[in-house]
């Protein structure tokens, strides 16, 4: 019971902590703005439907994050270095990360670059 007490566990408690809330913030807020075309009368049941599928959503993907960490048993090895389930899922993830992140300002450079018609607006793609 007393390593769960440790500065690098309360801190991590903390951040997620923290997360969590902002997640669930940001859940409220969306809720709020998807449920506003509804009708009066089923906004509160879909906000809660929204809300409790949200929790239950996010619980389920730290439970696989969990699940995740723990894959360390090495797979194979490449110039001298042992890969993990952990360590291919986490390179793939960065791998899309800098891949998403490159088109979006390849993307956003190349939209910069031509001249827009005068009729043509902000809203309009």
């Amino acid at each position: 019971m007393i390593e769960l007490l440790t500065f690098e566990n309360i801190i991590a408690l903390l951040t997620l902590t923290m997360l969590e809330i902002v997640l669930g913030i940001d859940n409220i807020v969306f809720l709020v703005i998807l449920t506003g075309k509804l009708d009066p009368a089923k906004q509160v049941r879909a906000r809660r439907l929204g809300l409790f599928a949200a929790m239950i959503m996010r619980i389920l993907l730290l439970l696989t994050i969990t699940w995740i960490m723990r894959l360390t048993q090495p797979l194979f090895q490449l110039f001298g270095h042992a890969f993990s389930g952990r360590d291919l899922i986490l390179l793939a993830g960065g791998l899309f990360l800098i891949g998403k992140s490159t088109y979006e300002i390849h993307h956003n450079l190349e939209d910069k670059g031509k001249s827009h018609s005068p009729g043509r607006t902000a809203a309009s793609f």
